[in-house]
């Protein structure tokens, strides 16, 4: 059994800002046994493209990137940043960083699915491929705690990939997010849910929450789903902190007794044909 801590934030265009309140929690949550930390995406940088672009780093390389390595290394938690703003040969993409508790930087993931939509909030309109460049990877990763599969807000709405996932081994799905208020309350739930039904994996998802400088409202209320869709904790919608206990022993016995994947037709060796 492993214990993952989560941070829910209310980030700002200040890295520095969002740094400190990051090594914060974490140091609250490592004290309370968390093996493992996740915080949401735009963890590091919350603002307008402009933002963005000025503190992308390369991978691998830059300030920010060497103040989260030191964080990881000196609570000696494997930290999870859900994503920040990393800088390519292709433009910019929203990426997350998986550290370990050495501080190495063992796996990273670009977001797919870019959150080009009209929302009936106050932004209204969003077009996340102005800013970032979209990723072209599925990507899981080994670690002490169990096979984790890593997504990325709007690649939610996609359970393609998140079948691919498990294809591939994952066992826990994390979901960093910043759902606005609106799309947050209507689908947040529901959508991470029938995500960790039809997985039958573990949902870690973590949000943004609250009015942030820029004066997008987010959603928040991020938790922890287990295999069978049962919530086990959740916040509101403040910063705040959490943690929760994942059995692995659960993937098994949910699997076990309904074998979804086994009984799957639709996978790349099968093929129906529809038939006039």
């Amino acid at each position: 059994m492993g214990r993952v801590g989560i941070i829910q934030m209310t980030s700002g265009p200040d890295p520095l800002e969002n740094i400190e309140w990051i090594e914060q929690q974490v140091k609250v949550l490592s004290n309370q046994g968390a093996q493992w930390i996740v915080t949401p995406e735009n963890a590091i940088i919350f603002g307008s493209r402009a933002d963005y672009h000025e503190h992308a780093e390369r991978l691998a390389d830059g300030p920010i990137q060497k103040k989260l390595a030191r964080i990881a290394k000196q609570h000696r938690i494997w930290l999870v940043i859900g994503s920040m703003p990393i800088q390519s040969e292709h433009g910019v993409t929203t990426t997350t960083l998986v550290f370990d508790d050495f501080g190495s930087l063992v796996g990273h993931y670009d977001k797919l699915h870019m959150f080009d939509v009209d929302v009936a909030d106050g932004h209204k309109r969003y077009r996340e491929s102005d800013t970032f460049t979209a990723g072209n990877k599925v990507v899981t990763l080994e670690t002490p705690f169990a096979h984790l599969g890593l997504s990325i807000c709007y690649d939610v709405r996609f359970p393609h990939l998140y079948s691919q996932l498990v294809r591939e081994g994952a066992q826990v799905i994390v979901v960093p997010a910043a759902f606005t208020a609106v799309t947050g309350e209507a689908h947040w739930e529901v959508l991470l849910r029938s995500r960790a039904i039809e997985t039958q994996c573990w949902i870690v998802a973590v949000g943004q929450g609250g009015v942030h400088p820029c004066g997008r409202e987010t959603w928040g209320h991020s938790l922890v789903i287990d295999p069978w869709g049962r919530i086990i904790n959740q916040l509101d919608q403040a910063a705040g902190s959490m943690f929760a206990d994942i059995d692995l022993a659960v993937n098994e016995q949910v699997r076990r007794n309904m074998p979804i994947e086994r009984h799957t037709r639709f996978n790349n060796h099968f093929q129906i044909n529809n038939k006039s």
